[in-house]
């Protein structure tokens, strides 16, 4: 399991910031494609005793089991882009609807890839500092629960693992996130913010593949 905690605190703010913005964001925009938007929101968890400092996490949901699609798996805050948004409101407006948090446009610090889906979607994700959880709730018709876990998450050893199926050329991406497995889409959206905002690496992520149960 990962040791050392990110703290929470101004430095990793701008830290992040400053890695978001001197990255350049790809994006397939294919005609083809449905655009939407997920939010990536960073958030402080407990403290870790008196006087101790916030440990930096993000936040996951489990969609309801009766949605269409993609029911009762790991997401996160999001969905297809309102006519005449962009994927920033898009993100920003999803969170309130889908977690209670109701942030501006100040709160966001940059986005990643747009990552194509198999299911015929183009997700946008969106870095969001996210200080304060206290109006957190989840929408009942489209969050089962809430999730918050330990950006040390990203420093496990043995995860990602990158797993080769016949059905494709393109390996497989799956995190360890706690006692869970997390594919794509999450999980090379995840994935690309641990290597782009935490370590300020240049790493592209289209190319990782879902698993096949989630191609529909």
């Amino acid at each position: 399991m990962p040791s050392t905690p990110y703290r929470f605190d101004e430095t990793l703010r701008r830290l992040m910031a400053d890695r978001l913005a001197a990255f350049r964001p790809e994006s397939p925009a294919s005609a083809e494609l449905k655009q939407a938007a997920v939010a990536i929101a960073v958030a402080p968890m407990q403290k870790e005793g008196p006087g101790g400092e916030d440990e930096a996490g993000f936040l996951l949901t489990r969609r309801v089991p009766r949605l269409s699609s993609h029911a009762g798996q790991w997401a996160l805050p999001g969905g297809r882009l309102d006519p005449g948004e962009d994927a920033v409101a898009a993100a920003l407006r999803e969170m309130r609807e889908e977690i209670g948090l109701a942030l501006s446009h100040g709160h966001v610090l940059g986005r990643l890839d747009a990552y194509p889906t198999r299911s015929g979607y183009e997700i946008t994700p969106v870095v969001i500092w996210a200080p304060d959880l206290s109006d957190m709730a989840a929408n009942p018709s489209e969050v089962a629960s809430i999730h918050h876990f330990g950006l040390r998450e990203f420093d496990r050893d043995g995860s990602p693992e990158f797993i080769d199926i016949p059905e494709s050329e393109r390996p497989v991406i799956r995190l360890h996130i706690g006692a869970s497995h997390i594919h794509a889409p999450t999980a090379a959206i995840l994935y690309q913010f641990a290597e782009v905002a935490l370590r300020g690496r240049d790493t592209r992520v289209a190319r990782l593949e879902q698993p096949v149960w989630a191609w529909k």
